[in-house]
């Protein structure tokens, strides 16, 4: 093995390493909040929602807003106040 090829395989896994790390960064994972609160679906706006759905990992990642199973941590009492606002998904 050359010295070259050692270091174009080192510069390769450092590459994927960090790529790897950013990805693992962008996964946004909220804690809950320390108010009272209830999960409320449907209310989330693109992009807003605190917790993964069926289409989606982790939370930031909805496509579209008023989505039924994308849900927000909202204040007791205030979710179905909201538009589109609901206690349970769909």
């Amino acid at each position: 093995m050359t010295a070259q090829s050692v270091f174009l395989r080192s510069s390769l896994v450092m590459a994927i390493s960090l790529g790897l790390a950013g990805l693992a960064q962008a996964q946004e994972h909220p804690e809950k909040p320390t108010y009272d609160y209830e999960k409320c679906y449907g209310a989330a706006r693109a992009g807003k929602n605190d917790c993964f759905t069926a289409t989606n990992s982790c939370a930031g990642t909805t496509q579209q807003d008023g989505q039924k199973d994308a849900r927000i941590y909202s204040p007791k009492g205030t979710c179905e106040k909201i538009v589109g606002g609901s206690l349970g998904p769909g």
